[in-house]
C-alpha cells in the first residue's frame, strides 16, 4: 500500500508539472520570445515628451528680514560714546555711536591754516594787482600829457616852416619827438594788457588753490562728522560690535539694523550646483499645513567650505507666525537650459532600474519590451537618453504582472 502510495504521488507531480509546461509552452511564440496579455483599463501610459530637465534639491534656510543694513565705520577712531544697545528699536538719524579721532582733528587744524594761507597769497596778490594798475594808469597819463605837448608843438612847427620861420632842422626835431611819443604810447599800452594777463591769470590760479583748499577742508569736517555714527534707516539694531575705549578701523563692521517689513530666506547650497542656479528658479515648503513657495531673488557668487548662498523671496504672502532664524527645509527647482527627452516618474521604475521600458507600436495594441539608457532623475520625471524618441508611448505603471515578458498584448 504504501508503494502504491508513492506510486500515486508521483503521478501527481508529474501531471502538474506537465500542465506548467504546457502553460509556458502556450505564452511563446515558435522563435522562443515570451508573450503576455493585459487589459488596457489596467495600465497607465504615457508620451516621451521633449523638455527642460528640472531637478529637486533639497535645501535648508534660515528666515532673514527683508532688509539688513550692516552698519560700518567710514573712519576709523576710539569709541568714545555708546547711545544705544544693541536690540533696541531706532529711528531713522538717530545716534548710534561717537568715535574720536586724533589724527583726523590735527588734519583740519593744517588744513585750516593752509586755507588761510591760500586767503592771505589771494587778498595780497589782489591788492598789488590794483595798485599796478593804478601805476599803469599815472604811466599812460604821463605818456598822454607829454604826447599832446608834442603835438602842439609838432603842429606850430609845421606852419612855421611853411612860412620858413624855422629851420627845417628844428621841424624836423619835433615832428621825430612826436613821432616816438606815439610809439612809446602804443608800446606802454600793448605791454600793460600783457602784464594785466599774466597778473589775472595768477589772482584765477590762487582762487582755484583756495577753492580745492576749501574743499578739502569741508571733506575732512565731513570726515569728523562721520565719527558719530547715525541710524541711516528705522528699524531693530540686532547688533552692535563696540566696546567704549576700544579703537575701530576704517570700514570695520560696527553691527546691524533689521528692517521687518517683511522676510527672506538665506539657503546654502552645494556648490557643484552653482552653475545651475538661476534668479527666479522656484521652490516650495511646507508650513502649518500649508504649501507655499518661493524663487531664486539674488546668489551670491563666493563660494565658502564648498557652499554658496542664496536669497529668496516669498511668492505671494508669507506663512504667518515666521521668526528670525526659524528653518525652513525648501524643495528647490533647477530647470536646466537646454531640452531633453523626458518620461514621467512612475511606478515601471521598480522593475526595471531604468533598464528597459514597454514601448507602444502604432497600432497601440501591442507593447515590445525596449532597452534603454537614462540619465537624470528627478521626483517627477527621468530624462532618457537613447532607446525611444519623442512622441513614443510607453506604459508607465508597474511591470510586476508582466513576468518580464518580451511583447505585450494589449486587449
Amino acid at each position: 500500500m504504501k508503494a502504491f502510495g508513492r506510486i500515486l504521488t508521483v503521478g501527481a507531480i508529474c501531471k502538474a508539472g506537465g500542465l506548467l509546461l504546457c502553460c509556458l509552452i502556450s505564452s511563446c511564440d515558435r522563435g522562443g520570445i515570451s508573450t503576455h496579455s493585459v487589459k488596457k483599463e489596467r495600465i497607465s501610459i504615457a508620451k516621451v515628451g521633449r523638455g527642460p530637465f528640472i531637478e529637486t534639491i533639497s535645501v535648508t534656510g534660515k528666515i532673514l528680514p527683508a532688509n539688513i543694513i550692516y552698519l560700518e565705520s567710514s573712519e576709523g577712531g576710539r569709541v568714545e560714546k555708546i547711545f544705544v544697545e544693541a536690540g533696541s528699536m531706532v529711528k531713522q538719524g538717530e545716534k548710534i555711536l561717537e568715535l574720536s579721532n586724533t589724527n583726523l582733528l590735527l588734519d583740519i587744524m593744517r588744513r585750516e591754516s593752509d586755507l588761510s594761507q591760500h586767503s592771505n597769497n589771494l587778498r595780497n596778490a589782489r591788492l598789488a594787482f590794483d595798485q599796478f594798475k593804478l601805476q599803469l594808469n599815472q604811466q599812460l597819463s604821463e605818456i598822454d600829457n607829454r604826447l599832446q605837448q608834442q603835438k602842439r608843438v609838432y603842429e606850430r612847427y609845421k606852419e612855421l616852416e611853411k612860412e620858413s620861420l624855422i629851420s627845417r632842422h628844428e621841424f624836423e626835431l619835433a615832428k621825430d619827438q612826436y613821432e616816438y611819443l606815439v610809439k612809446q604810447k602804443e608800446l606802454t599800452v600793448e605791454t600793460q594788457k600783457s602784464e594785466i594777463k599774466v597778473r589775472q591769470a595768477q589772482i584765477e590760479s590762487l582762487e582755484e588753490s583756495l577753492q580745492r583748499a576749501e574743499a578739502d577742508l569741508e571733506l575732512v569736517k565731513k570726515k569728523l562728522e562721520n565719527l558719530t555714527l547715525v541710524a541711516p534707516v528705522s528699524g531693530q539694531l540686532t547688533s552692535l560690535d563696540v566696546v567704549r575705549g576700544e579703537t575701530k578701523s576704517p570700514g570695520e563692521r560696527l553691527g546691524q539694523i533689521d528692517q521687518w517689513d517683511g522676510f527672506k530666506v538665506r539657503a546654502l547650497i552645494d556648490e557643484r550646483y552653482i552653475a545651475q542656479v538661476k534668479p527666479k528658479d522656484v521652490g516650495s515648503f511646507d508650513f502649518g499645513g500649508q504649501t507655499y513657495q518661493v524663487d531664486v531673488k539674488k546668489i551670491y557668487p563666493e563660494v565658502r567650505d564648498g557652499k554658496f548662498d542664496i536669497d529668496l523671496e516669498f511668492v505671494g504672502p508669507s506663512p504667518p507666525g515666521l521668526k528670525r532664524g526659524q528653518t525652513l527645509h525648501i524643495r528647490l527647482d533647477l530647470k536646466d537650459t537646454a531640452d531633453s527627452l523626458l518620461l514621467p516618474r512612475e511606478e515601471y521604475l521598480r522593475s526595471t532600474g531604468g533598464r528597459w521600458l514597454y514601448v507602444l507600436d502604432e497600432t497601440g495594441k501591442m507593447a515590445v519590451k525596449t532597452r534603454v539608457r537614462i540619465g537624470r532623475q528627478s521626483p517627477r520625471a527621468v530624462e532618457i537618453l537613447e532607446g525611444v524618441e519623442e512622441g513614443d508611448s510607453v506604459i508607465v505603471s508597474s511591470y510586476e504582472s508582466f513576468r518580464n515578458c518580451d511583447r505585450l498584448i494589449i486587449k
